[in-house]
Parts: C-alpha cells; structure tokens; sequence
C-alpha cells in the first residue's frame, strides 16, 4: 500500500504537535514536512511537494490563502516549464481551521484549495479527509457545505485587485477535464446538475423535470460518476471549477 505523504502547515506548536502524533497512527499517512508559518509553508510546498498539504488558515507572514494561491500559480508555472513534480502529480490542499465564515470558505475554494475541515472534527475523520483529498476526491465540511452549496447559486465572487482575498475561481486539474470531455454530461444530467446546485432534492428534481424520482436516481448517480464527486456538494463545487454551471 503506498503511503501518502503530508505536510502540515500549523503555526501553533501543541496543535501542530497534536496533528502529526494523530495522523501518524494510521499507517496510510507520512508525514514530510512541518511549517509554522505561511511563508515556510509555501517553500516547503515548493521543495517537497506532497500528496496533501493541510494548512490553517491564520499563519503569520501570509495566510493560508494567499499561501494557497501562491502555490497554485507556482504549480502552474512548473507545468508550463514541463517541470514534473517530486511526487509525480499535484499537491491537494486541505484547508483546517476554526474559521467557518462565508468570506473564509469561498476565498479559499477560489484561491484553489480541494478540501475545508473545521478543526472540531476527530482525528479519524480528518485522516478520511485527507485520504480523500489525495484521491482528488476532496472534502468540505459538514459544517460549512451549506455555505458553498448557497454561493454557487449566487455565484462565486472575483477579484482584480490583487489585496483583496478572492480571487477568480481556479480551473480542474488537466486530468479531471480530460475526464469531462471524454464523458460529457447529457442535457438531462445538465439539468439535473443544475437543479442540485440549486438544492432541490429528488422529489423536486423530479416534479420540475416532468420524471420519476427514480430516473433522478439514476441521472443524479451519473452526473456524481462522471464528475468523480461522492456526494452532491462535491459535484457542485467541481461543476463550477469546470465551468459546467454558468
């Protein structure tokens, strides 16, 4: 089984501490690296690139975000030099934190994070999470799916300036849009994934679609397969990364 290297991106010690005794019990996940800043943070990324990073939200010297956003541009510019990474494939972010505001989440799924986890959550769990971030799978909180969920019917806030901590909404992983083009969405399963973004539940789908509730069923385990999501917040926020919802 090979594991799945992590670097944590802490700045409280005990916490940081805490996370890698906890994380290191499960055979699956090794840990690479330890930062307790945002700038070490980002040159650890760079040097080590893992499997998954995790990383709080409120560090000195640049926050989580702007540290996201800044690893993502250097990935970016890594692939464009045909550079490959020390892994062999992109690092995924996963967001932990206290902080569960609106503005919070959205900058950091903008910013190009894959997963957000509430530090509350028990340690079996953020293993899950971070197992399923590797996997691409990625991980949104409980807690703060609702938020997500009700911003992508509103949509997503972009930024020009630069300060500011929103910024336009990263694109999938090469991988992932070749997945999308190879099996596109139905105009059915379209309108489905549309109605899920809005929160309408099968009942609803159905009654709107003119359809059974289990031709739903089966539309809405497509539209989940063919966006690689497990659950319904998952595929909203990758259908919006895509492009697929306007």
């Amino acid at each position: 089984m090979n594991q799945i290297h992590v670097a944590l991106i802490e700045d409280h010690d005990v916490v940081r501490i805490g996370l890698r005794a906890s994380l290191e019990r499960d055979d699956q996940l090794q840990i690479v690296g330890e930062a307790a800043s945002g700038t070490q943070g980002l040159r650890l990324l760079e040097t080590t690139q893992p499997d998954v990073a995790i990383v709080d939200v409120g560090l000195p010297g640049i926050d989580g975000i702007e540290l996201t956003r800044k690893f993502r541009q250097f990935q970016s510019d890594q692939g464009s030099d045909g550079r490959r990474p020390a892994f062999g494939h992109c690092t995924r972010i996963l967001i932990l934190t206290m902080q569960g505001s609106d503005e919070i989440v959205l900058a950091a799924f903008a910013a190009g994070a894959d997963a957000y986890c509430m530090k509350s959550m028990d340690m079996e769990r953020l293993a899950e999470a971070v197992k399923a971030t590797q996997s691409g799978s990625g991980w949104i909180d409980p807690a703060i799916a609702n938020i997500v969920l009700r911003q992508l019917r509103e949509g997503f806030p972009t930024a020009q300036d630069p300060s500011q901590k929103t910024v336009e909404i990263s694109a999938v992983e090469p991988e992932f849009g070749q997945v999308i083009e190879t099996y596109p969405l139905t105009q059915r399963e379209q309108d489905v994934l549309e109605l899920i973004v809005a929160g309408c539940t099968n009942s609803e789908i159905a009654e709107r679609l003119y359809i059974t509730v289990g031709t739903v069923k089966t539309h809405v385990r497509n539209v989940l397969e063919k966006l690689c999501a497990h659950d319904r917040t998952q595929a909203a926020v990758r259908a919006l990364r895509a492009g697929l919802i306007s």
